[in-house]
């Protein structure tokens, strides 16, 4: 399943130790949005490693879930659709 993750933090530090963090997930796209691939196993493993990262009465982060068919029905200007991950690595 697709996960958006959308964050609003305004300190800086915190800010990039969560991009830092998502860059492991998924894909940024956007300066304050990652798309992220992951089962419902790993988004709540997700979920609970970035309530450590931020300051709940400070920042704002939303976890969006996205079904395969709205995916298929994303429209886009400029960039690329969604990308799940290769299912493997050429090392």
């Amino acid at each position: 399943m697709l996960v958006l993750v959308v964050y609003d933090i305004p300190n800086d530090r915190r800010r990039t130790n969560l991009s830092n963090f998502l860059e492991g997930y998924g894909r940024r796209v956007q300066l304050s949005v990652f798309e992220c691939f992951l089962s419902l196993d790993e988004m709540r493993e997700l979920y609970e490693k970035v309530k450590k990262l931020v300051k709940p009465v400070e920042d704002d982060v939303r976890f969006y879930w996205i079904s395969q068919e709205a995916v298929s029905r994303v429209l886009i200007i400029g960039g690329s659709g969604p990308q799940p991950p290769p299912n493997y690595y050429v090392i």
